[in-house]
């Protein structure tokens, strides 16, 4: 292995990320497997989320109404496109919020600046993503 000038390894081996200090041991799966692994982290994920969220269980009852109105109302398959990845993206939004949340709230539930600055973008990131479902529905029914 050629080294640079500014590099000061010599002769070592690629070691892949998981294989590191520290590093999950779970990183080190590939194929079948990590899909299958991702499938389950990401049930648990929507599980948490519909358990502990107030917001969450409403926009994804909100979902449960829209997304067949979308097949029903919807003119053609790019407006019912829209009318439901409008509603999937607040679903999103508002996973990545309640995520950030938990982070925040996991590292100190003391009053601080910087963790309420960080609830209140994540809070507006769901407030814009309400705008885009509501934009994205009205300008299709409305027209």
């Amino acid at each position: 292995m050629q080294t640079s000038g500014n590099d000061k390894t010599t002769n070592t081996k690629h070691i892949p990320a998981s294989k590191h200090i520290g590093a999950s041991a779970f990183k080190g799966k590939t194929g079948i497997r990590r899909l299958i692994n991702a499938c389950g982290y990401s049930l648990e994920g929507f599980k948490a989320a519909f358990k502990h969220e107030d917001a969450f269980r409403q926009e994804v009852f909100l979902a449960i109404v829209l997304i067949p109105l979308a097949f029903y109302l919807g003119k053609n398959p790019v407006e019912r496109a829209l009318m439901i990845a409008s509603v999937l993206l607040v679903l999103i939004v508002e996973l990545l919020n309640s995520a950030i949340e938990a982070a925040v709230d996991h590292t100190s539930t003391e009053h601080n600046a910087l963790a309420k600055q960080a609830k209140d973008i994540g809070s507006a990131a769901v407030f814009f993503a309400l705008i885009i479902l509501a934009v994205v529905w009205g300008l299709l029914l409305l027209g």
